[in-house]
Formats: structure tokens, sequence, C-alpha cells
């Protein structure tokens, strides 16, 4: 039930029309789409906040960044036309597109860009790559030119231009994107109802505005997996990117829907406080490790739609070694363990849970699996706005369970506040070689030494690389078949013709 529904909307509601149900695209060509996600976005400003929520909103459809990330994990050129690299790899030339305006009618160029860049970097700033953005210089040769300089090299810089900590913002309105969100994309904000929806209108300023076919979008927020499949079979939704895996089998054979299955970069962890004893003991958590069944934990949660995983690494990516032998699942192992510790049986732990269902789901299941060495886990259900302000925030934790979506976010546990309080001196040391070297043997091998070192410390219990579902209308084209980041590329999308 919405007990309190704000409302934030620049244009009439009274313009918005009502979708045609599922059985009705005869009746016209369609220009609207309502998509389903599992998780509300706190704010409408991807720098803000570190929830991948907001960016599966508003990056490429509001906001624009310098490269775009493609479905395939390559990277092409969007607010940058182009760019050069130095042989040293630390300096990289970008030339801007000409011709971009905000939607609040100002210019986009290079000062806008060293703005965005430095805001994020800056003293106040809230952005999750603070630290990234910290160490970058910013030269503007020209209007249209603008120079990065990093400290470190970084194989995935242009990919992490892509992402939503790097959108480029508008100096005056950089205050009040987290309600108000201006940028460069293809598409405004319309209406925010808080708990139930955010809906975009296309921007008919945009530069390309001629080869955008979806006109409206409504994104609707729907964290029960029961739900979930309801909302899919009464037609009520046109997509569910990331949905629960839940009766699969059930859309594959109804004709009205297809299903795509993901790959991605996403790692599902049992996050470890490190900071709170007796968590801050290796040997703690190595035993919640080994009383970890994976192979359980990915079918109860994910209905089978994962890869075990033993580090905070993945299958397919750069210098991914196997791991998942270092902390096998060993009942016995974990109760010798947990004596060899002293702690004292049976031990209390709390573990909060955020909405997402494969959490909800997978957090009864590792605590059955916990129980079974003695360690006793009270769940704690949390909202979403609740886990990123007490769990990740405050550090209000013993265990949680989350999926951790980023590509390349092995330095967060070069960062000892981080929310998993992970403090070794011998990471940092290894991570900081890996960003200054540029030979991929060289890099390969320390990333594999990284991986290592963390599924030997047992710093999280490393559960499984996730494979994302989503269902949808059959005649919906456009969405993305794999995800290395999160988002909902809007331009991209338009409706077949009813076959």
């Amino acid at each position: 039930m919405i007990h309190r529904r704000s409302l934030l909307a620049s244009g009439a509601l009274a313009s918005l029309t009502t979708l045609m149900p599922l059985g009705s695209w005869a009746q016209a060509k369609k220009d609207t789409v309502t998509l389903a996600l599992t998780l509300e976005p706190p704010v409408l400003d991807p720098t803000a906040s570190a929830s991948s929520s907001i960016a599966e909103i508003t990056q490429y459809n509001i906001y624009e960044t310098l490269t775009k990330i493609n479905p395939d994990g390559s990277v092409s050129p969007l607010l940058a036309e182009s760019w050069e690299v130095s042989p040293d790899l630390k300096t990289y030339t970008f030339r801007l597109r000409k011709g971009v305006r905000f939607h609040n009618g100002e210019v986009f160029d290079a000062l806008a860009v060293k703005f965005s860049f430095e805001r994020a970097g800056g003293e106040k700033s809230t952005n999750k790559d603070k630290r990234s953005f910290a160490n970058l210089q910013v030269r503007v040769i020209d209007p249209h030119t603008v120079e990065l300089v990093t400290e470190d090299i970084d194989p995935d810089f242009l990919f992490v231009l892509g992402q939503g900590t790097s959108i480029i913002v508008e100096p005056k309105s950089a205050p009040t994107n987290a309600t108000k969100p201006v940028g460069t994309g293809p598409y405004r904000l319309g209406m925010w109802q808080k708990g139930a929806s955010i809906t975009l209108v296309a921007w008919p300023q945009y530069r390309d505005a001629a080869k955008i076919r979806i006109r409206r979008a409504t994104f609707r927020f729907i964290p029960d997996a029961a739900a979930q499949v309801a909302a899919l079979l009464a037609g009520d939704v046109d997509a569910f990117p990331r949905a629960t895996p839940r009766s699969v089998p059930q859309f594959e054979k109804d004709g009205r829907f297809q299903v795509l299955v993901s790959g991605s970069r996403a790692k599902t962890i049992l996050a470890i406080n490190n900071g709170r004893k007796p968590l801050n003991d290796v040997r703690v958590r190595k035993a919640i490790a080994a009383a970890l069944d994976r192979k359980a934990i990915i079918e109860g949660a994910a209905e089978g739609y994962g890869v075990p995983i033993g580090s905070h690494y993945v299958p397919g990516a750069f210098g991914y070694v196997d791991t998942t032998g270092i902390n096998p699942h060993n009942l016995d192992k974990a109760k010798a363990l947990l004596v060899e510790a002293g702690v004292k049986l049976p031990l209390k732990l709390n573990m909060t849970l955020p909405p997402a269902p494969y959490a909800r789901q997978g957090g009864e299941i590792i605590a059955a699996q916990l129980a079974k060495v003695g360690i006793e886990v009270k769940l704690q259900n949390v909202e979403w706005a609740q886990w990123l302000s007490g769990t990740y925030g405050n550090k209000q934790y013993d265990l949680t369970m989350i999926s951790h979506v980023e590509p390349f976010d092995l330095g967060n546990f070069a960062k000892p506040d981080y929310y998993w309080a992970y403090d070794s001196q011998a990471f940092r040391d290894l991570f900081d070689k890996i960003k200054h070297t540029p030979k991929p043997t060289d890099r390969a091998r320390l990333l594999g030494e990284a991986q290592r070192l963390l599924a030997n410390d047992a710093v999280h219990g490393f559960l499984y690389q996730p494979q994302w579902v989503t269902i949808a209308n059959k005649h919906l084209r456009g969405l993305w078949k794999d995800m290395p980041i999160f988002v909902n590329d809007l331009s991209v999308m338009y409706w077949s013709e009813k076959s």
C-alpha cells in the first residue's frame, strides 16, 4: 500500500494518455512503453548515491556521458565525437559534439565537462567514484576540446566515462538534479509519484529527436516477486528488465512474451562487516564461507540463473581466475574454524535484506545453512532507502545479501572506510600495482593475485555471478541482450508491427 505520494512534475498530468492494454496494438502505432523495476531510486542524480537504480532510469535517457557503453561492453562516442590517447596511456583528448544543449537551454561545452568532473572529485562530492575523479586533471583546450589526465593507467577508462558516475551536468542545475534532473539526453522528467512510478517524456529539442520512437516511458516499481509475475501476465507492464526468474517456463510457453537471459558483470555476495567482532577474525569469515552451499543458494535465490564465484570477480572478465575452490562448502571445517577462533556458540548475527527477491529468498536459505554450524541469523527486511542509509551508509549490519553490479569495482576493497570495512595494506599495495601496470599479461597476473587474496581473506561469502532475466512483450524491440551496466536505453526502443 502506498501511504504517501509526492508528485514532482514539469509537464501537465492531463496530457498523459492511458497506455493500451496487451491485446490492442493493432489500434495504433505505439509510441509509449511501461517498464517495471524492482527498486525505486532514492534520487534522480546518479552522482549523488551509490544506488544503481538511479542510472537504470536516468542514464542515456536524461543524462549523457562522453562515451556510451554498448550491450556487448564496447565503447562508442556519445557527447564526445572522438578521442586520442597519449603513448603513456594517461592523457585523453576528447573532441566534443557541437550544437548540443541541456534541457534548460544552456550550451554543452568543455567548461561543462570540467565542471562535472571537478564536482565529482570535489570535497563535497557524494559520487561513489569520488577518489577516481579527485585524481583527474581536466584541461580546457577550446570550447569543443577537453584533455583529461589520469594519475593512474586505467585500460578501462573509456568504459568508466560511460557510467552513471561520469554524467555531464549543467552547472546551474547541479544542486537540484536529485529531484529536477537536467541533462542533454532525449528525455526529461515528466512525473515522479513517490512509491509508485516515474514517467519520462521525449524532449522535442533533442539533437536527434526524429530518431526517438518512444515518446513516453513509465517506470513502475514492483519489488514483490509474485506481483511482478502478475503485472506481466495482466499486461500492466510491457517489459520487466531483471525480473525475478520465477515462472520463466510459464512465460516461455506464452506466445505474448519474449524472455531474454543476459550475461552480467555483477557479483552477488553475502557481504560481511569486517569491522565488527568476531567478524574481524578471518577464521570466523572462513567459517561462514565454508557453511555456504553456493549451488543451493543459486537454485533458491536465482532459480538457477547464476554461476558460482569465489572472489569479487566474474568469469569472462579480463584476468579472471577460478577461486571457488579456496573456500569450498564444508560444514565440518566451518565448525572447526569457529572452535579455533574461540567463538561461543550459538553465534548470533543480524542480516539486513533489501527488497529484491533474490535477497529476500537468498537470505532465508543462507540463514538455514549458517544455522547448521551454530550461527543464528536474525533476518531484517529493510526498504531500499533504509539499506542505503543504514547498511551502506552507517555500517549498521553484520551480514547483508546484495548484488554489486559495477563491472570494475575491485578498488572498493582498497577503501578501509567502505561499508564492509575491509582494511588490508597488502590489498592496497597490490591494487596500486594493478593501476600502474600497462602490460596486459602482467596486469592479468596481478588481477589473479588480487582475486586470490580476497578469497583467502574471506572478505565476504562470494556467491554467484547472476544471469539477469528480462521478460517483455514480444513486439517490443531494442531491449539489451546483455547488461555490462544497468541501464534501460529508451532511445533505441520501439514497437514492431503486430505480426
